[in-house]
């Protein structure tokens, strides 16, 4: 595939078909540096990319450099990408992600949240906005409080909305693996909140 056959197609509409194209090809042209297909798999990932790493940071910043961070090492290695023998793309750019963003988060851990960047929020609303940004705050240190593999199945089921299958693919571990984390991890953070004055937030109560 030469550089721009994925974005330009006959009729001169740059965007064409772009939704046609799978993430394996899209590789096969990163690998032979097209660097349209490149920007066609940051379009269609780095959003929920960044979503992620921001809910487990709680660092907007770093949380761009991660998924900038991310999105390098997919230019490098797409050369070396064997679909048939890896994982799905997506498996492992979360992989990537979440591990880049809990060592973060780690590294932070006894940073003030108060002084940290909010969270992207889908429903802005006066004060409801500023409660929910505080329950945030207040959920982000209980998750500081539970072990690491927990909070890593917690923020994949939270965060990015995985069901358990979805979440060990990510993990490699096993399904029912998964689940006893989620289990484990949804009766450690019901305590952690409970200190907190948060008596139970959807699923978790």
């Amino acid at each position: 595939m030469a550089e721009g056959d994925v974005l330009e197609q006959p009729g001169g509409d740059p965007t064409t078909g772009i939704n046609a194209v799978g993430d394996d090809d899209l590789l096969r042209a990163v690998s032979q540096g097209d660097r349209g297909a490149f920007a066609v798999l940051m379009e269609r990932h780095a959003r929920s990319m960044l979503t992620l790493a921001t809910r487990v940071t709680r660092n907007v910043d770093e949380a761009d450099e991660i998924v900038q961070d991310a999105f390098l090492k997919v230019w490098k290695m797409a050369p070396h990408w064997q679909p048939d023998r890896e994982a799905k793309f997506t498996t492992w750019l979360y992989r990537v992600v979440l591990n880049a963003s809990l060592d973060v988060r780690r590294r932070a851990r006894y940073t003030p949240l108060e002084d940290a960047d909010d969270p992207i929020d889908a429903n802005p609303g006066g004060l409801d906005l500023a409660v929910a940004h505080q329950r945030d705050r207040l959920v982000a240190q209980a998750l500081d409080d539970i072990p690491d593999r927990q909070r890593a199945a917690l923020s994949l089921h939270y965060y990015a909305e995985m069901s358990a299958p979805q979440a060990a693919k990510v993990m490699e571990l096993t399904v029912p693996a998964v689940e006893s984390l989620l289990v484990r991890g949804k009766r450690a953070l019901r305590s952690a909140l409970a200190k907190r004055g948060i008596t139970g937030i959807g699923d978790v109560t």
